[in-house]
């Protein structure tokens, strides 16, 4: 389960300090397809950044399974973001110099993985993800559905315990765009990874199965839906 409880961030933004979370308490069990949907400046894209490492609150805890993640050293909260967590952006944020293949690869590779067991899983998933047979294609060369499912492929690959996806539609036409959700809710229920949006897209808060709502710094609505 993911225990967040009571976070609270704030911000400078000249002289005015911008109260960006306001005690924000949510469980997100492991296996999820959960949205976080607001309005810009709601609190949700800096709620994504805590709960993946790549922020701290000023109060309040993150806890992943049994890992307590807000009072965590510097680095230990870059292991646990390398190892256990995937990231899918709105600009697909691709190495442009680098294959299809390689851009997945390259994670496993950071982990030290076999050369042939990062060949094996790599093809297995670009194939996965619709990719078979533009493995060597580079960004340039790859429409911007294409470049998502290899950033798909990119958070997958490690078989993490949950991917957060920041907008992953904003730069998607609505047809790209839902066969991206569909791809997603797919290999989530066939691996069961976690997945958790930040969104103001009505297309991805129509296919999460749970939506929360963010207005404020403050949770609203929480709404479950059947599968």
């Amino acid at each position: 389960m993911i225990r967040i409880k009571d976070l609270h961030k704030r911000y400078q933004s000249g002289d005015t300090q911008v109260h960006a979370l306001r005690g924000v308490t949510l469980d997100i069990d492991f296996g999820e397809f959960t949205a976080i949907a607001g309005p810009s400046g709601s609190g949700k894209s800096t709620l994504l950044n805590i709960v993946g490492c790549l922020d701290q609150p000023d109060e309040g805890s993150v806890t992943i399974g049994d890992v307590e993640l807000s009072g965590a050293e510097k680095k230990e909260r870059a292991d646990f973001r390398r190892q256990s967590l995937g990231f899918i952006f709105q600009s697909f944020n691709l190495i442009p110099v680098l294959t299809a293949y390689e851009n997945v690869a390259f994670v496993l590779s950071l982990l030290g993985i076999d050369q042939n067991e990062v060949k094996e899983r790599t093809m297995a998933l670009l194939k996965e993800v619709g990719l078979e047979g533009m493995e060597h294609r580079r960004p340039a060369k790859l429409s911007g559905g294409q470049q998502q499912r290899v950033a798909v492929a990119r958070a997958l690959i490690k078989e993490p315990k949950i991917v957060l996806a920041d907008e992953p539609t904003a730069n998607l036409d609505s047809t790209t765009g839902e066969a991206i959700l569909d791809l997603m809710a797919s290999l989530n229920e066939r691996h069961g990874t976690t997945f958790i949006f930040s969104t103001h897209d009505r297309m991805v808060m129509e296919h999460a199965r749970r939506l929360v709502n963010l207005r404020d710094g403050q949770i609203g609505e929480d709404q479950r839906r059947s599968a």
